[in-house]
């Protein structure tokens, strides 16, 4: 495979030859794209030559200062590529050796221009702008090493992001003369724009021997599952775009369809689509009546009404992200901005960072040969759903499609994680926006001593049984290591009773209004809540008295990561249904307290609302009920611990509450708790809950002593 005989100016293809009716379809394909391409000028500027502007200053030497080397046309090529290149077989893991950081390191290519023979670059543009962005923050990065020896990774300084400004044989040659080349062994090339015409192969054509491709217009066919990184194509008119922050909802608009130069197949399909749902769909081109430039590739035109370009991608729930000559689309990016939900129309895409990112979140991909069912499709998403796209899509975008730096950065990342992955990144660390944890510190590695925050905050959850909730709240005054009460207004078409009404208390009162009625509101993390302890109350336990909240709270203190409540229950598995039951008759054994009266550490609000597995948060929203089971669900999977219940109090009533107050005396409320069961046990995939006959009573308190001997003296009975 080294002869040269046998390499053409193309190079040769890295998957089998195409069948003569896809190759016609292609060639059909490229010719209305070069069309397209010349009549809108210099679309996007990409990318940008910096040879003659900016320095790159990496191995303290500019550009300009950058030694010239001359390519023999005898010097050797790497081989074409091995498709069946993984992480065992083409790369030495060995190199990479033990750090205490868990961190790859990175050793960059002191710059060089290469020429032929004739003194002609290997390059049209040079070093561009994107690359010199990539390079500079790679060696700004913890990843970066200057020490050649210590290097696990090798980038070379050559740019290949555009295969259409190179020359692909002498681009094979240049990496072939790196003094650490070896095959490509730990090589890493970054590419956006693949293939050349008339086939635009999918990947870089350049021969590679082994190294390492980041790629950004990879299909199935030339992926490397586990070896590649598909990346996305960075879009400089997004990056100098500055959109307004949009809140995720309704939109002006349901679809929309921007990308100019799109196939004439798609172009009559999308056209039929807005001839039968009207306003719905807005079908954009490229405005025929503006001079060419930088001012036209921001503007979309559809019957001679002129858009603003990317802006218009905000007035959309959905944009259409189609195949174009390539796979991969800057489009994807101006879209992703956006916070609009891409719906992505191109068979065989992989897509960027899909090894970790979770693309279901963020967007919908459709099958080609489904192009006429997407608004069917697109219709039968919730509002809820596509609200958390939209800031799915959004977040992805801000995280690692931003800039060149956050793409090579995310590139190094999923590497490093496949070379330490016992230090890997999770799937919630790559997928969830990073939360304020407001400082916050874990119980589980907290020294079982009493909290720094003195004192617990209660937090009372209420919809309108003002009477109740005055009565509670009086009550839990009383004790003696309360800091604060928050009262959770769960009532949007009601307000709170007048300032002057509230009963009169020694300790902060606040109020805070919720937008709607959730019962996870009560597990929110509350920036009024500053102790550690939490005691969750319902407005309607009026019976538990000073004492026994006050005790309550010191079992806490000195078991800081379990929830520490009074109501106990129990979960049964029913071997005559196949499946798990709540019980909350009189039993010795608890596996859950219920947070209508429990302490709690208020970390476990950040990994309720944050962190909780699945659609867990949802089905409880939408069934009102349940909040509690799947509190200690969470609290139990994470501790391996089971709950504490405190007080000798079995049957726990409210005794004045009736059918018409009470959510729980509902005839559906029972058979839903089972149901909650089994399907947090199916989310969670285990059954974390832990099965105890342990209860926690003061010292004293059955015994025969004067009451002022003992420190909890009003504790209730059976």
């Amino acid at each position: 495979m080294y002869a040269s005989g046998k390499y053409s100016s193309r190079g040769p293809a890295l998957i089998p030859r195409m069948k003569t009716k896809h190759r016609i379809y292609y060639i059909t394909l490229f010719s209305v794209v070069l069309l397209g391409l010349i009549a809108t000028g210099m679309f996007q500027f990409w990318p940008h030559s910096i040879e003659s502007a900016t320095d790159w200053t990496l191995d303290k030497r500019s550009v300009h200062d950058a030694p010239l080397v001359h390519l023999p046309v005898s010097s050797p090529i790497p081989e074409r590529g091995d498709l069946s290149c993984r992480m065992h077989t083409c790369f030495d893991v060995y190199r990479c050796g033990y750090n205490p950081k868990n961190k790859i390191k990175v050793y960059i290519y002191p710059l060089q221009k290469f020429v032929d023979e004739l003194g002609v670059p290997i390059s049209s543009t040079g070093l561009s702008r994107e690359y010199n962005d990539l390079l500079s923050a790679i060696s700004d990065s913890d990843f970066y090493t200057d020490d050649v020896t210590r290097a696990c990774l090798f980038i070379p300084s050559t740019d290949v992001l555009n295969q259409n400004s190179l020359r692909i044989r002498e681009t094979a040659q240049a990496l072939a003369m790196l003094p650490r080349w070896d095959k490509g062994m730990n090589h890493l090339l970054f590419n956006m724009l693949p293939g050349g015409p008339p086939d635009y192969n999918t990947a870089l054509d350049v021969p590679r021997d082994r190294a390492l491709l980041a790629g950004g217009g990879f299909s199935t066919w030339t992926y490397r599952q586990g070896y590649d990184v598909s990346i996305p194509v960075y879009s400089p008119l997004s990056a100098d775009v500055e959109l307004p922050e949009r809140q995720p909802g309704p939109r002006r608009f349901f679809i929309l369809s921007s990308q100019t130069a799109i196939h004439r197949e798609y172009r009559a399909e999308l056209e039929r689509l807005k001839e039968e749902n009207g306003e719905a769909l807005l079908l954009l081109d490229k405005c025929s009546n503006l001079s060419q430039g930088a001012a036209s590739a921001r503007k979309r035109c559809c019957k001679g009404q002129v858009y603003d370009y990317p802006h218009i991608l905000q007035e959309t729930s959905f944009c259409v992200v189609l195949r174009g000559a390539r796979l991969g689309q800057a489009a994807l990016s101006d879209v992703l901005q956006a916070g609009c939900v891409p719906v992505i129309l191109a068979d065989s895409y992989i897509l960027p960072f899909s090894e970790v990112l979770d693309w279901k979140r963020a967007s919908v991909v459709i099958p080609e040969e489904k192009l006429s069912e997407m608004y069917t499709i697109l219709k039968s998403i919730p509002h809820r759903q596509v609200e958390e796209m939209q800031r799915q899509a959004h977040w992805f975008w801000e995280a690692y499609f931003s800039s060149m730096k956050a793409i090579g950065l995310t590139t190094l990342q999923i590497i490093n994680d496949r070379i330490y992955p016992y230090a890997a990144r999770t799937y919630e660390e790559w997928n969830n926006p990073p939360v304020v944890w407001s400082s916050v510190n874990s119980p589980l590695f907290l020294p079982l001593i009493p909290p720094r925050a003195p004192g617990f905050t209660a937090v009372v959850l209420t919809y309108d049984r003002i009477e109740s909730l005055f009565r509670v709240i009086t009550e839990i005054s009383k004790v003696p290591s309360l800091a604060k009460l928050l009262v959770v207004w769960n009532n949007q078409n009601k307000s709170p009773p007048e300032e002057s009404l509230w009963p009169k208390i020694g300790v902060p009162l606040k109020v805070v209004r919720t937008k709607e009625n959730k019962l996870s509101n009560r597990f929110f993390p509350y920036d009024e809540i500053e102790t550690e302890a939490v005691l969750a109350i319902d407005d309607d336990i009026i019976m538990l008295t000073s004492d026994e909240l006050q005790f309550g709270y010191e079992v806490w203190r000195e078991f800081p990561d379990r929830l520490v409540g009074y109501p106990g229950r129990l979960h049964l598995w029913d071997h005559e249904m196949g499946k798990w039951k709540y019980e909350s008759e009189w039993t010795n054994e608890v596996s859950m307290v219920l947070t209508g009266a429990a302490f709690y550490h208020k970390y476990f609000n950040y990994l309720y609302t944050y962190k909780m597995p699945g659609d867990i948060k949802n089905w409880v929203d939408a069934h009102m009920n349940c909040e509690d089971i799947a509190m200690n669900f969470l609290v139990a999977n994470i501790t391996g611990k089971a709950p504490i219940k405190v007080t000798p109090r079995k049957k726990f009533k409210c005794p004045e509450c009736t059918a018409i107050d009470g959510l729980s005396l509902d005839q559906t409320h029972m058979v839903e708790r089972s149901e909650c069961i089994n399907k947090f046990a199916s989310v969670f995939g285990t059954m974390p809950l832990k099965v105890v006959e342990h209860r926690a009573d003061p010292v004293l308190y059955k015994d025969d002593f004067p009451e002022k001997l003992k420190s909890f003296p009003n504790i209730g009975s059976l």
